[in-house]
């Protein structure tokens, strides 16, 4: 059974590769380990020693803390936001929209914001 920080972590390193564009298979050869270990990492599926995670947070170029910012809130829930994950940019499909959102044309980008503000409040 994976443990939710091993998964938050995962999430955190996965996030941070795909940000700066860096495919799994590029990180393993800058760890120094085969390409199938990162996919368990992301997944928590296998937990990643802290030396380990001390090679990632280099070669991605971040500090250690990153990976666990965010973590005391990731399991609560508050009523104004119930649907939202607590690692809102760490979720791949809202980073996919937040680069759509940005490739449209500002006055239609102006229009859609407004039609997104409308809709989540009649929801």
């Amino acid at each position: 059974m994976t443990h939710p920080v091993d998964v938050h972590v995962g999430k955190r390193v996965r996030h941070r590769r795909w940000l700066i564009g860096m495919t799994q298979q590029q990180l393993a050869e800058q760890v120094g380990i085969k390409f199938q270990q990162i996919q368990k990492y992301e997944t928590g599926a296998n937990r990643i020693s802290a030396s380990r995670l001390w090679d990632i947070a280099d070669a991605l170029d971040v500090p250690v803390s990153f990976f666990f910012e965010g973590l005391d809130d990731a399991h609560k829930s508050t009523p104004e936001k119930p649907n939202v994950p607590a690692d809102l940019m760490g979720d791949k499909e809202a980073l996919d929209l937040v680069r759509s959102y940005y490739a449209i044309p500002e006055n239609q980008r102006r229009r859609l914001f407004e039609l997104a503000r409308v809709l989540s409040d009649v929801a």
